[in-house]
């Protein structure tokens, strides 16, 4: 285990929300990563959820076609529940035709008007071809219209927890209300790895033809021979160049989101440079077995004064190997912490850092049951609180 460089110091809750918001934007130089071009990123080690990389990641810009990622994520939901099924057939109707099929100008699959397209192909012409008739036909096919759909995704968006995510169509086509962010995109991107292996290899297709046209798979990425395996690119007039991106070596996983470059040719490199560095500069070190006491809380009007803190699952982080920055913890709770307290219940959260950098936040559960105390010890911590309130 690792413990040399990791200190421990208890935080009231107050004191925390500061320290989240300070930890939101960091500089491609503190990151170790010099002349960084995006003007967002987002880089996240999957195993551990330690962040690599983080600028302004909670900036919105328009999603483009990295919507399309939100609009699958639906739609393999409702395959996954029962609510459609991929033999089932949807109807191209004169709207996802002009809008996004061949008449459009756009990414396409070419779907025929009038014609029938199973969900299953739909989902090809998505995912591969980066097509926007199929997005409008599986909208239309699931909610009735697309704008129903758009409000679905905005809602699913929040059920995710990315509350700075609104869509205003399905295929990321220009539309005024859409933004997104970096963090957000990550996020949505590590939800569907986790959650639908049986869709993600669909992203690594190396191409689709229908109606008799082929296609060649619309990521950039993946014939960098980098690993990376998903999930797509997109660009928005005024915003730039964007893409995201899942990568694997060697049982590590990556997810990246970039916004706002120059060029096509730009976000290929900055990608294949970003990625390459999360891979190759960084170790997973053990600061904690799961359930072992990471510290305690103090506890008002409890039997006793203290309730020690642990994590259901190992403390792990993802640093640089070549590390000179300390790393240090803060234990984050809300005071007062009242009695009763049981054990499991969810008390507060270990913030772990680099420097100044924001690593990882994990929860911490109480290890024991603090049942209320007596009446001696109710004065103690009324007269403790009533210090603390007037300092």
């Amino acid at each position: 285990m690792y413990f040399p460089r990791f200190s421990r110091s208890i935080v009231p809750g107050v004191l925390a929300l500061a320290l989240i918001a300070a930890a939101g934007e960091v500089s491609a130089q503190d990151s170790g990563l010099p002349d960084l071009k995006a003007k967002q990123a987002y880089l996240v080690e999957s195993k551990t959820g330690t962040v690599l990389l983080a600028q302004n990641e909670n900036q919105s810009f328009p999603p483009a076609s990295l919507a399309k990622l939100m609009t699958m994520d639906l739609v393999f939901d409702a395959v996954s529940k029962g609510e459609i099924r991929l033999e089932q057939a949807f109807p191209v109707s004169e709207n996802a035709w002009r809008t996004g099929g061949a008449p459009s100008g756009t990414t396409t699959m070419f779907a025929a008007l009038k014609s029938e397209v199973p969900v299953e192909d739909l989902i090809r012409g998505v995912v591969v071809q980066n097509a926007n008739d199929a997005c409008i036909i599986l909208a239309e096919g699931l909610s009735g219209n697309e704008a129903n759909f758009a409000a679905r995704m905005t809602a699913r968006a929040r059920d995710l927890g990315l509350t700075r995510s609104v869509f205003g169509n399905s295929t990321g086509l220009p539309q005024q209300e859409s933004r997104t962010t970096a963090r957000d995109l990550v996020e949505l991107a590590r939800h569907i790895h986790a959650n639908y292996p049986q869709f993600y290899n669909l992203y690594t297709q190396p191409d689709f033809t229908w109606n008799k046209i082929f296609q060649r798979n619309k990521n950039p990425l993946l014939g960098l021979g980098i690993g990376v395996d998903g999930l797509g690119a997109g660009f928005a007039e005024g915003s730039g160049f964007a893409v995201v991106a899942s990568v694997e070596r060697n049982g590590t996983r990556l997810f990246m989101a970039l916004g706002g470059l120059a060029s096509d040719k730009e976000r290929t490199e900055e990608s294949r440079r970003i990625l390459e560095w999360g891979l190759s500069a960084f170790e997973t070190r053990v600061l904690f077995k799961q359930d072992e006491v990471v510290g305690q809380a103090s506890v008002y009007g409890g039997e006793k004064s203290h309730v020690q803190l642990v994590s259901s699952e190992p403390v792990n982080i993802y640093v640089r190997a070549k590390n000179g920055e300390r790393l240090s913890g803060k234990i984050v709770y809300k005071w007062p912490l009242r009695a009763p307290v049981e054990k499991g219940q969810v008390v507060g959260t270990l913030q772990i850092f680099e420097g100044d950098r924001a690593l990882k936040q994990v929860p911490l559960h109480a290890a024991e049951n603090i049942g209320v105390g007596g009446l001696v010890s109710k004065a103690a911590d009324a007269a403790l609180e009533m210090l603390f309130f007037w300092l």
